[in-house]
């Protein structure tokens, strides 16, 4: 495993770094200003206008679509080692950055999903204005009545009628569903309920606008308010055309898997961003406050958290290298293990850093004058999304006990 960065990946970082530093972060309070402004006039979900902005900066840059593995993305030739560098600049400002190049989550996944499986027409619907960032999308999976940590659980169906499909349940969790712009949600429901436990879902296409779709409310994270939303929707007989299938009738858990491993380095690569900026903010604040006699930087215990840090942001950052490295070179198949092992170590590591940065910070910690508090947000709940670090424990575990029961 060789972890230096190739001539193209460095170049792509520099290039990042520096539109980090002279757009990204210098918007983060033109951002927040804007999303207040939008609120006040009853529009909580509303696009604030700097993000198109940093959009068409980012695309004369060439920095677009970075995330497309090499094998589908011949224009940048990135291999999901060499993205995990750049999505880890990116996390250093979560909420501006990775839209602002194309890359952001939910759309980042369906986008694989659809380059992978999509059929040419539905390539020429869906994927192309998402590549060109004029649509975005949403992931229908979870549900409000069923544990969503086991896929096999959900219940929402569809049925044949014709040749349509009829879907009928109720979804939430849809991140980025609530946005003004999200025209279509990827739904995964059961179409072959007799088949086996793994065989009986499916995923279809649905646009925002098809009859019998409904939002039925937003779902705040921890008290706040997120720009594309993570909707409540309902389906009552939704009716689609079954052309619309993504991939193969029975096939959906295989696609969810499909999706998930090259996500889970995105999410876990730009969580250690989040961990690199704590860290930072950690350090700047206690160089510059007193208390009991000398700098807050010099007590022993702002000392070991600051030494804990990095020693835990280095290794995190190996073990993610090395889950990318293994889905480049035997996929996500053969990474699963590594995968599993970075959802968990991952945001449990930069958790605990943002939480001993905002313990540095005292009451501005928690408040909006720091990224902190929303970053301890966002990284929380990310030790439930995409499976909660249980499960993954669960399937490490058995990977680990097979070999011994054989």
């Amino acid at each position: 495993m060789d972890f230096s960065l190739s001539a193209k990946t460095s170049q792509y970082a520099a290039k990042l770094q520096a539109f980090m530093d002279s757009d990204v972060f210098p918007s983060e309070a033109i951002y927040e200003k804007q999303r207040e402004e939008l609120a006040a006039a009853g529009k909580p979900h509303g696009l604030p206008p700097v993000v198109e902005e940093l959009k068409k900066k980012a695309r004369a840059l060439g920095l677009w679509n970075l995330f497309l593995p090499h094998s589908h993305n011949p224009e940048h030739g990135l291999s999901v080692t060499e993205y995990a560098t750049l999505a880890e600049i990116t996390g250093w400002s979560p909420e501006l950055a990775p839209e602002a190049i194309n890359c952001a989550a939910p759309d980042t996944g369906n986008m694989e999903l659809l380059d992978m499986f999509a059929t040419e027409e539905q390539k020429k619907t869906w994927l192309e204005p998402l590549l060109d960032g004029r649509i975005r999308s949403a992931f229908a999976m979870t549900e409000p009545d069923v544990a969503s940590s086991d896929a096999r659980n959900i219940r929402t169906s569809i049925t044949t009628d014709g040749n349509d499909f009829v879907i009928n349940g109720t979804k939430w969790w849809t991140t980025g569903a609530m946005d003004e712009r999200c025209q279509i949600l990827i739904v995964m429901g059961k179409t072959n309920p007799e088949a086996d436990d793994h065989h009986q879902q499916s995923m279809v296409l649905v646009p925002m606008n098809t009859p019998g779709v409904k939002v039925e409310r937003n779902l705040t994270v921890f008290g706040y308010v997120d720009q594309h939303g993570h909707a409540e929707v309902s389906f009552t007989n939704v009716r689609v055309p079954k052309t619309n299938l993504l991939g193969a009738q029975g096939e959906g858990f295989a696609l969810a898997q499909a999706r998930l491993g090259p996500g889970r380095i995105h999410h876990c690569m730009r969580a250690i961003g989040m961990a690199e900026r704590a860290l930072s903010l950690m350090i700047k604040r206690t160089v510059s406050r007193e208390a009991f006699g000398k700098e807050l930087v010099k007590q022993g215990v702002i000392q070991e958290w600051i030494a804990q840090a990095r020693i835990d942001i280095e290794q995190a950052r190996l073990l993610v290298l090395k889950a990318a490295w293994m889905i480049d070179t035997v996929g996500a198949k053969g990474a699963r293990k590594e995968i599993a092992a970075i959802k968990v170590a991952v945001p449990q590591m930069a958790e605990r850093i943002i939480d001993h940065a905002i313990q540095s910070y005292g009451g501005a910690g928690v408040s909006q004058d720091t990224p902190l508090a929303s970053l301890y947000a966002g990284m929380r709940t990310l030790r439930i999304v995409d499976g909660p670090d249980e499960v993954h424990i669960r399937d490490i575990a058995r990977l680990e006990i097979k070999p011994y029961l054989s």
